[in-house]
């Protein structure tokens, strides 16, 4: 099953990007350039849901209204991202995603 997020990305002074998603408690990663970062932050959350379903835990809606902790940064690129919570996402024997 699918679900939707916002990511938060920062930018550092040697050009990589950090990514938060605030519905996400703890839910961070980082990318050298714009689309590792969020490569990498649907990936984050894919691994965060999965892991929530595995223990039977629920598995958090955003809500309407986001509050954004961006540090001391300037500015942030906000994105929304989809991403499967591993009902439907079938694997290879190698531990690839396969489809």
């Amino acid at each position: 099953m699918s679900h939707t997020y916002t990511a938060v990305l920062v930018g550092d002074e040697e050009g990589r990007y950090c990514v938060s998603v605030p519905a996400l408690k703890g839910c961070h990663t980082w990318g050298a350039d714009i689309g590792e970062a969020l490569m990498m932050a649907r990936d984050a959350i894919e691994g965060y849901l999965c892991v929530l379903r595995e223990d039977g835990d629920p598995i958090p809606e955003e809500g309407s209204q986001l509050v954004l902790d961006i540090g001391d940064a300037r500015e942030a690129l906000v994105c929304r991202l989809a991403a499967d919570d591993g009902r439907e996402t079938r694997w290879d024997e190698r531990g690839t995603r396969a489809g």
